[in-house]
């Protein structure tokens, strides 16, 4: 199952952001080459600063997925303000799978 993860940062989040970003994508690219990494990028705000993240990945349960979430180092610093992840099924534009 795939479950999209959908974090939003507190206010003032954008320090704590740019300062955990290396560590954050070194663990997307972790997930990526385990193939549990679906995709995910940032949420922008009005001014196109990033203000959160949407992360799909394939997991066997919601709480698999949570403790995916929790552990992106994002999570780790505190940038989330919320965090809610939900099932999501890839219906149009879906990759071939081999």
């Amino acid at each position: 199952m795939i479950y999209a993860i959908l974090c939003n940062d507190r206010p003032g989040g954008l320090e704590t952001r740019l300062a955990t970003r290396p560590d954050h994508v070194a663990y997307l690219e972790g997930l990526n080459a385990r193939g549990v990494l679906k995709f995910a990028g940032p949420f922008l705000d009005a001014d196109d600063k990033p203000c959160g993240s949407m992360v799909a990945v394939e997991a066997e349960s919601r709480a698999a997925a949570a403790a995916i979430a929790a552990a992106d180092p994002y999570a780790v610093a505190g940038l989330f303000d919320s965090v809610e992840i939900r099932p999501w099924s890839w219906v149009f534009n879906k990759p071939e799978t081999a």
